[in-house]
């Protein structure tokens, strides 16, 4: 088994790798940037290097230092969790190079399902089903929309060295797709450093169904069974389940025996995930399953898979990793119960699902299910990384009873001053079609009108805020209410400004000694509403009511497609933002004209600078 392990990579990841890693008795090295001096996995793990700079390519993705501190450490083998350097074959081949494990697929096999037109061409060969599209090596703009048009739409753009739902973009009519292109190629070459695309059919009742498959060097692969990821939004994952709803015995035979079959084409070894694409229009069915891409590493959603199976998946990478065979033959493994993950994201669903950095200054998650996390109060979320603050993890006996208890956990989280998609997970756990199984890519897309918005409180709600405002204002004095005592009440009215700038007008609520206790800021199912007494916040970030577009979060300028002077429609893209690995478009919240511009493409800029002001065209 190996001894001292080194891990390439930071929060919630980080942590749960240490966790096993300690239980098996292996010694563990964190390595950390600027921005995670004092984060939460640098603390647990026995040692930490410093690697450079808070952004990850100063840091995170500077494979040289990574290598250099496992050796400085004397660390045996790296293990480089997901996302950064875990799928880049390039690393992998250095890590080995170097005399070091890799606890990870060979460099070959990383190769070969790294890019997925070269993936697809090699599924074919091996026999495993694979969607509709172009794969070709023409890669010009006039050469991919005769491909699209061909094709016929709706299609979807893929890079090809794409993962995690960037580098991607659906284009529902041939007048779109010239734009849809540039962005997609745009994003692929900040996030991948690669701008080719292959161009695939869209499936119009699509269901994300991924199998996690596991080689050993012995020549053994198994499967874990599969998991439902249809739950996404912008093709980013926010719900996973485990089996997935509505899937049949055959089925799930046909669909585990290609993900096997594609992990033996590329001599698979190490955990790893084969995603398939599902036309759900009339059920799941074997013959309309096709496959989409292998992610060659372990996958943010691998909890719900070991709690069905029992199985520690981080305990087998490192087994296989040390030369052991794989714990488990096929017929060892079977599905027990369902199990569910939510993805808990500093982000505000109410603008656009923007992302949320700043100080944790309260941080509550449930006690009673299975966290993952990297954060915890008194910390902070970093612009430099992706948003996402925890997993909530719930295994039950029934699909119902897991949906339920996800609720509860959704539902039971507090976070301040931060923002986070709490209340918008607790909100879908609500929806009909989720409850009953009716799961597909486009239902939340559907249904974002109605679960993004937070619930209104109701008037005792109000009341007790107003309540507990009124004793705990330094300029509302504890003697400002007529007939206050200390061990009595006063009854009395006040304005309260939420934190979207919304006035609520409060009558007879009365003033106890109780609300000196209270939180100023309400948490109520899953949503966080803050509240002053009379005095207006600050402008803030985003769209003030002068027509300034402000920048909601620090990023860098990618994109500047007006120029002062210009004439603008209501809801025309102005500028984008990258920020949080996402580009992030702000549109003209009227129809005007382009009276200051401050935007340079290129340069960064901090949250709360003006980048547009639209004026009303007289």
């Amino acid at each position: 088994m190996i001894e001292s392990l080194l891990i390439a990579n930071r929060g919630e990841i980080a942590c749960r790798i240490i966790r096993t890693a300690r239980a098996l008795g292996i010694r563990t090295i964190a390595v950390y940037s600027d921005a995670d001096a004092n984060a939460l996995h640098v603390r647990q793990a026995d040692e930490a290097v410093h690697i450079g700079a808070s952004p990850a390519r100063e840091s995170y993705l500077f494979g040289d230092r990574i290598i250099a501190a496992a050796k400085q450490t004397g660390a045996e083998a790296i293990h480089p969790g997901y996302g950064f350097l875990s799928e880049n074959a390039d690393f992998a081949q250095s890590v080995l190079d170097a005399g070091l494990i890799w606890v990870g697929p060979n460099p070959d096999s990383i190769r070969a399902m790294g890019l997925k037109d070269a993936a697809k061409q090699r599924m074919i060969a091996a026999g495993v089903p694979v969607t509709p599209g172009y794969l070709g090596a023409d890669q010009s703009p006039d050469r991919l929309k005769t491909e699209a048009d061909a094709i016929g739409y709706p299609v979807l753009i893929k890079a090809v060295a794409g993962g995690g739902g960037k580098g991607m973009r659906r284009v529902d009519t041939a007048t779109e797709f010239a734009d849809a292109l540039v962005s997609c190629q745009r994003e692929a070459a900040s996030s991948f450093g690669n701008t080719d695309v292959l161009i695939e059919k869209y499936i119009l009742s699509p269901r994300h169904i991924e199998v996690q498959v596991f080689g050993d060097s012995h020549g053994n692969v198994v499967h874990l069974f599969e998991r439902d990821c249809s739950l996404q939004r912008r093709h980013q994952k926010v719900i996973e389940e485990a089996p997935a709803p509505g899937m049949d015995a055959a089925t799930r035979e046909a669909i585990c025996a290609a993900a096997v079959k594609a992990a033996k084409a590329v001599h698979y070894v190490g955990a790893g995930t084969i995603e398939f694409i599902a036309d759900a229009s009339e059920g799941l069915r074997a013959d309309r399953i096709w496959f989409m891409e292998m992610n060659t590493r372990l996958q943010v959603e691998h909890p719900v898979t070991e709690e069905i199976t029992g199985q520690d998946l981080v305990e087998w990478q490192l087994r296989v990793a040390s030369g052991e065979p794989l714990p488990k033959r096929q017929d060892e493994l079977a599905i027990d119960g369902w199990a569910m993950e939510a993805r808990l994201y500093a982000e505000d669903p109410a603008t656009g699902f923007l992302p949320s950095v700043g100080p944790l200054h309260h941080l509550r998650l449930p006690d009673d299910i299975r966290i993952e996390t990297g954060v915890e109060q008194g910390g902070e979320v970093s612009p430099f990384y992706d948003p996402m603050m925890a997993k909530l993890v719930v295994h039950e006996r029934t699909r119902e009873a897991a949906i339920e208890e996800l609720w509860e956990a959704t539902t039971d989280v507090e976070v301040w001053p931060v923002r986070t998609n709490s209340g918008f997970l607790a909100r879908l756990c609500l929806e009909d079609d989720f409850r009953s199984g009716q799961v597909d890519t486009g239902l939340i897309a559907r249904r974002i009108d109605d679960i993004a918005q937070a619930r209104s409180l109701e008037d005792y709600q109000l009341r007790e805020v107003a309540s507990a405002l009124t004793v705990l204002d330094p300029m509302q004095p504890w003697g400002a209410g007529t007939g206050f005592r200390v061990n009595g009440s006063s009854v009395r009215s006040a304005r309260l400004l939420d934190d979207r700038g919304n006035v609520h007008v409060v009558d007879d609520f009365e003033v106890t000694e109780r609300a000196a206790q209270e939180e100023a800021t309400y948490f109520y199912l899953g949503d966080a509403y803050g509240f002053s007494l009379d005095r207006p916040r600050g402008a803030g970030a985003g769209l003030a009511a002068d027509g300034a577009i402000l920048s909601p979060m620090p990023g860098r300028i990618i994109a500047v497609d007006v120029a002062a002077g210009d004439t603008v429609a209501k809801g025309q893209k102005l500028v984008t933002l990258e920020a949080m690995k996402m580009e992030h478009s702000l549109t003209a919240p009227f129809d005007g004209i382009v009276a200051d511009l401050n935007a340079i493409e290129g340069g960064q800029v901090t949250e709360g600078t003006m980048l547009v002001r639209i004026e009303k065209d007289s």
